[in-house]
C-alpha cells in the first residue's frame, strides 16, 4: 500500500511539473505575441510574464551566434527589425525549457514625413521592367527584369534609345544593379548569382553567387565601400565588393513604430540609403550604421498616373545633383523632384 501511494505521489509530482512547464511555455507564448506588434526599443527591459520568472532559476536569450541572460534590449545582441530568439529557461527544478521567439525592435526616435516639388518630366519607355536605376553624368544606367525580357541597357537622360544593351538569357529575371568604379553589378531575383560588366565596354566579365543568407536579389547600391543589397525582406545585406559572394554584416530596417519589409530598389546618397517599398509609393531614407528610418516620402501623387495593377509600380530611384529621379515598371516618366 505504502509503495502504491508513493508512486501516485510520484506521478501527481511528474503530472504537476508537467503542467507548470506548459505553463511557463504558453505564457512566454503569449508574451510574445503581445509584444510583436508593440516591440520593443534600444535599453528597454523585456518583462517576462510571473508565471515564467517565478518558476525560473535562470533564463537567458540564445541568438544562435551568442547567448545571455541580460534581458535588456542591447545593441550587442539586437538590430533594429525583427530578431529571431529562442528563450532558455532554466526551471526550480533543473529542467530546461526552449521556447522560440520573434522580438522586434524599433527606431528610438519617429521618421520624418517630407514633401517635395516637381521639377522635370523625361520620357520613359514603357517597354522597361524596371529594376535597378542609375544616373551617372547626364547617363542613365537601367537593369530591367521579367524572364525573356531582362536586360542592362544605357541611355541619355530625355532620351529613350539605348546606347548599349545586354539581353539576357531567357531562364534570367534581372533585379537590381549598380555601379562600383568601372564595373556594373547586377543580382537576379531566384537564379541565386549576380553579374559583374565592364562599365565601358557593357562585357560581362564575372559572376558571382549571392550570399546565402539573402533569401532572393532585389535591390543593389554602393556606398564607395561595399555593396548594399536588398532581397524583399526588412534586412540590408553588406557584400565585399572584391568578393559579392562574402556578407560583411547586415541590418535590419525599422521606424519608430514599424519595420519595413519588402525593401526594393536601392540608392545611396550622402550618407543614407534610400529604398522604395515594393507594390507602395512609399521610398525610405536608411541610416546605414542602425537601420533606422529617418525619412519618409509618399509619392502616391506622381504613382497613381501609372499604377493600375500590381506590376507597374514605383521602383526607380537616382539623384541628379542634390534632386532625386524617380520612375517605376513600364511607367513613361521619369520626374526629377526637389525633397523640402
Amino acid at each position: 500500500m505504502k509503495r502504491n501511494i508513493l508512486l501516485g505521489l510520484a506521478a501527481i509530482t511528474i503530472l504537476a511539473s508537467c503542467n507548470n512547464d506548459k505553463k511557463i511555455i504558453n505564457s512566454i507564448q503569449q508574451y510574445n505575441t503581445e509584444m510583436e506588434s508593440e516591440g520593443f526599443h534600444m535599453g528597454d527591459k523585456i518583462q517576462l510574464p510571473e508565471d515564467v520568472t517565478k518558476n525560473a532559476e535562470k533564463i537567458s536569450i540564445s541568438f544562435g551566434y551568442a547567448e545571455s541572460d541580460d534581458l535588456t534590449i542591447d545593441p550587442k545582441y539586437f538590430t533594429l527589425g525583427e530578431n529571431d530568439v529562442t528563450y532558455r529557461i532554466t526551471t526550480k527544478n533543473g529542467k530546461v525549457l526552449n521556447q522560440d521567439a520573434t522580438i522586434n525592435v524599433f527606431a528610438s526616435e519617429p521618421e520624418k514625413d517630407l514633401s517635395y516639388d516637381l521639377v522635370a518630366e523625361y520620357p520613359h519607355d514603357t517597354r522597361n521592367f524596371v529594376q535597378g536605376f542609375q544616373l551617372v553624368g547626364n547617363t542613365i544606367y537601367e537593369s530591367d527584369g521579367q524572364n525573356g525580357q531582362s536586360r542592362l541597357i544605357k541611355y541619355t537622360l530625355g532620351e529613350t534609345q539605348p546606347l548599349s544593351e545586354v539581353v539576357l538569357d531567357r531562364s534570367i529575371f534581372a533585379e537590381g544593379s549598380t555601379i562600383a568604379g568601372d564595373k556594373i553589378f547586377q543580382l537576379t531575383w531566384r537564379n541565386g548569382k549576380g553579374f559583374i560588366y565592364d562599365l565601358q565596354s557593357f562585357e560581362q566579365i564575372e559572376e558571382f553567387k549571392y550570399p546565402s543568407e539573402m533569401v532572393e536579389g532585389w535591390g543593389l547600391t554602393y556606398d564607395g565601400e561595399n555593396l548594399i543589397a536588398s532581397d524583399g525582406t526588412s534586412n540590408l545585406y553588406f557584400l565585399d565588393v572584391n568578393q559579392p559572394s562574402k556578407l560583411l554584416r547586415k541590418i535590419g530596417v525599422a521606424g519608430n513604430s514599424l519595420i519595413y519589409s519588402q525593401l526594393n530598389e536601392l540608392e545611396y546618397h550622402e550618407g543614407y540609403i534610400y529604398a522604395n517599398i515594393w507594390q507602395q509609393p512609399i521610398i525610405v531614407k536608411i541610416d546605414p550604421k542602425s537601420g533606422a528610418v529617418v525619412e519618409r516620402y509618399n509619392f502616391s501623387d506622381i504613382a497613381k498616373n501609372h499604377t493600375s495593377n500590381t506590376d507597374d509600380v514605383l521602383n526607380g530611384i537616382t539623384f541628379k545633383g542634390e534632386n532625386m529621379l524617380i520612375t517605376g515598371k513600364n511607367w513613361s516618366k521619369i520626374y526629377e523632384v526637389k525633397i523640402k
